[in-house]
């Protein structure tokens, strides 16, 4: 919605420029696309990722990791491409194996909003080629919008220049994308024949839960490419040991979720569920995106530049994708059953979780894959971590991310740290039923690692 407000704006705005300008036409009198990328807004980044949260909402197949994945190559893209123009920045290249880019011309001009309007739009195609035709539209539409500016900041040949030049570099980061066999194209098949009975040898280990797919989601996800963490880092700490005994760990934590929503759920924690769920496809965009949507406020709190918007969307990213792949790693390494399987067998057979999806009407949903440790919790972390490496460890904001929504409570909720978002989105999967404290906790230590190990990557000379 931002986004189409903005084109609004920026349409009354344009037509004023064009009024003034009509009778210029030396291009000499046109800011120079020297300039260096911090000294423009950082609106053309924002409005993508404007687009990506509104076209990966309904995008099935993309929960949980195909989606911060996804953000994560449009980042370096972005970030590779403006890179002669970051004069305080780092080429990541070398340290992504197999990545070549092409490199911009150190003596011809470019106008750097132009390159990323150029490489974001070629990727959003690319990786959401299922789109429903009027997203796809969206995609072109905001395309043209961004280029309909920039023919007031640079001449033809710079744009023209520009937009070959993002057009090559996404072009690369693609094929670099189409060379990791597990994560390219693995939203066609999210569940990819791997098949949990082959797992499953006794109580504690996950099986499916209804109503559900009757299969798990991402069970080789964790073979899929990682930017800044390698093979030793793909395994958190092993959970609390399996026990049905009333007097176990296990069963504490267990009868936590059950006493939540028994008898009922208290209002503040369902709503608090429901402000931090993005479970549901069409209802909200998912998880990991979520810290994409956060970041974006703080670019409009702060007017950020576009430099900072290209770093914010690449670290963020790529803590995202790392996150989610060694969460899944680990889901699947440690096979812990659900809450809602332990509570029915060993407390309670007619319990339910409380998390309900109003557009099928299904209640007592639980995600479908195993619980430890928990993804929301993971990717947010690392997300956290990103964002207040960037905007400060001290960051207070107001999250908007679902205001004057109707399908619950749209309310904001106001913060003093990125790290006080990500803790009160990993607990609140308590609440709702669908994760052990012990998912939650180490989600959070496990994320935040993850994020540190993005945050030094040499992202500044």
């Amino acid at each position: 919605m931002k986004f189409f407000l903005r084109i609004a704006a920026s349409m009354l705005g344009l037509a004023l420029i064009s009024t003034f300008t009509q009778s210029c036409s030396d291009l000499s009198t046109r800011v120079s696309s020297s300039r260096e990328v911090k000294e423009y807004s950082h609106n053309v980044m924002s409005s993508w990722n404007d687009m990506f949260l509104q076209v990966e909402r309904y995008a099935a197949g993309y929960r949980p990791g195909p989606a911060p994945r996804a953000i994560a190559y449009i980042g370096i893209a972005a970030y590779e491409g403006c890179i002669n123009g970051m004069p305080d920045f780092n080429s990541l290249e070398a340290f992504f194996p197999g990545l070549s880019v092409p490199q911009a011309d150190k003596n011809a001009e470019y106008h750097w909003p132009s390159v990323v309007n150029a490489s974001t739009a070629l990727l959003m195609r690319n990786f959401f080629p299922t789109a429903a035709p009027d997203r796809l539209a969206a995609i072109n539409a905001l395309e043209a919008f961004n280029r309909e500016q920039a023919a007031n900041e640079a001449s033809p040949e710079v744009i023209e220049r520009s937009i070959a030049h993002g057009i090559a570099v996404a072009t690369a980061v693609w094929n670099y994308s189409r060379t990791d066999a597990v994560g390219h194209d693995h939203y066609l098949d999210p569940f990819q024949n791997y098949n949990w009975e082959d797992h499953y040898t006794k109580d504690g280990d996950w099986k499916p839960t209804f109503p559900g797919p009757g299969k798990p989601m991402g069970g080789v996800w964790g073979g899929a490419r990682t930017f800044s963490i390698g093979p030793s880092d793909l395994l958190c700490r092993p959970p609390v040991a399996y026990s049905a005994s009333p007097t176990s760990e296990l069963y504490a934590q267990a009868i936590e979720v059950y006493a939540q929503n028994t008898p009922t759920l208290s209002y503040e924690d369902e709503w608090i569920g429901e402000f931090w769920s993005d479970d549901l496809l069409n209802l909200t965009f998912s998880p990991g995106p979520r810290w994409l949507a956060i970041g974006n406020q703080a670019l409009e709190l702060e007017d950020s530049n576009l430099e900072t918007a290209i770093y914010m969307t690449t670290k963020v990213g790529i803590a995202l994708n790392d996150a989610a792949v060694a969460c899944w790693e680990s889901k699947f390494h440690y096979n812990v059953e659900r809450p809602q399987t332990y509570i029915n067998r060993v407390i309670d057979p007619s319990w339910k979780p409380a998390l309900y999806n109003p557009l099928t009407g299904d209640e007592g949903v639980t995600p479908s894959f195993p619980a430890y440790p928990s993804g929301h919790s993971t990717m947010g972390a690392a997300g956290a971590e990103a964002l207040a490496s960037i905007f400060g460890y001290s960051y207070a904001m107001t999250d908007r991310c679902h205001e004057n929504r109707v399908e619950f409570a749209g309310i904001p909720r106001a913060f003093g740290s990125f790290y006080e978002m990500a803790y009160e989105n990993a607990i609140s999967r308590i609440p709702l039923g669908v994760h052990y404290r012990m998912d939650c906790e180490e989600g959070v230590r496990f994320g935040t690692v993850i994020g540190r190990k993005t945050n030094e990557l040499p992202w500044k000379k």
